[in-house]
């Protein structure tokens, strides 16, 4: 089918289109209608379908692709490369489900990350689809006041951060700037889960902040079962810049968003199980859910997380990668 046809076909019948498309992932309870269109502009997915992001993204693969790489993790700032396993990238997820689950987190709460571009931001990202809970990812290279606002209005019960981040060869400080918004803000998360890289000094707020190392020590065996969500529950909450005003918060629901990262991993970008995906953006941004985090892993595909800037060390450091992987 060429692309006039598959325009045509979403266009001309939506409802078998996305029928057809909803093959590419696994569905815990089948759905009992493909779209509910009946309050527009608002719409509804495969109602009454169970499914779950983290299920498709990682443990759909175990299966047949679990020694082949899912996640690779290249920081140029720090001179690091690791690669995960599509079974590394589950016992990791696990942890951290677990670890979350330690901090009260429960289906349906609110977790904030404001993290680098790290494998654990990854983890935490996944570990919140896994149990059911909303993750609201913040930009880090949003300040105390912008964060502020995004606490306020998510309400985390938890904050997964970080001491800093890395850009241009030097330290960004993460944990001051958290401390200031949290500060700043009326609503308090309870706790905040912080992974020390030792890139900056980092002052832990007694009973309140957690050290991500200890934590983990105490879960390296955890098995956490997948929570089932129906399709329409939400997924993730992703703010925009609030360049025209206040930032709005952005819902997608967990079966059409999957349903959909499945669809155009296949026919838009002709991503393969085993193949490698690079999408050079920020998890703070829609592309680093979409296209970093779950698009190429529910693909079956490796998917690249860099830490760095295109010109360091050179400006051909971007296409060093692509012919590497």
């Amino acid at each position: 089918m060429n692309y006039q046809d598959f325009y045509q076909a979403s266009i001309q019948d939506p409802a078998n289109f996305w029928d057809q498309q909803a093959k590419l992932i696994d569905w815990h309870k089948p759905y009992t209608q493909v779209l509910d269109y009946s309050k527009p502009p608002l719409t509804k997915w495969f109602i009454g379908g169970e499914t779950n992001l983290c299920y498709n993204a990682i443990d759909r693969w175990l299966e047949t692709q679990s020694d082949k790489a899912a996640l690779i993790a290249i920081s140029t700032e720090t001179n690091s490369e690791k690669t995960y396993s599509f079974a590394e990238l589950h016992v990791e997820v696990q942890r951290m489900s677990a670890m979350l689950l330690d901090l009260g987190v429960k289906q349906g709460d609110r977790v904030l990350i404001y993290m680098p571009m790290i494998a654990e931001a990854a983890f935490a990202m996944l570990a919140c689809a896994r149990i059911g809970a909303v993750h609201s990812v913040v930009f880090g290279g949003f300040a105390s006041k912008s964060l502020a606002t995004r606490i306020d209005d998510a309400k985390p019960v938890v904050v997964v951060s970080a001491d800093a981040g890395m850009r241009g060869g030097k330290a960004v400080p993460y944990k001051p700037l958290l401390d200031e918004a949290i500060a700043l803000a009326e609503h308090k998360p309870a706790k905040v889960l912080l992974v020390n890289r030792g890139l900056d000094a980092m002052n832990l707020v007694e009973g309140r902040d957690v050290d991500y190392a200890s934590l983990r020590a105490q879960h390296l065996d955890a098995k956490v079962d997948v929570t089932w969500l129906e399709s329409n529950a939400m997924s993730y909450v992703l703010y925009t810049s609030g360049t025209t005003g206040k930032p709005k918060g952005v819902q997608r629901g967990v079966g059409g968003y999957a349903v959909a990262l499945a669809s155009s991993m296949k026919h838009i970008f002709c991503g393969n199980a085993g193949e490698t995906y690079f999408a050079t953006s920020d998890i703070g941004w829609v592309v680093g859910h979409s296209y970093i985090v779950y698009g190429p892993l529910i693909a079956g595909m490796a998917t690249i997380m860099y830490e760095g800037t295109p010109i360091r060390p050179d400006a051909g450091v971007w296409w060093s990668i692509v012919e590497k992987y």
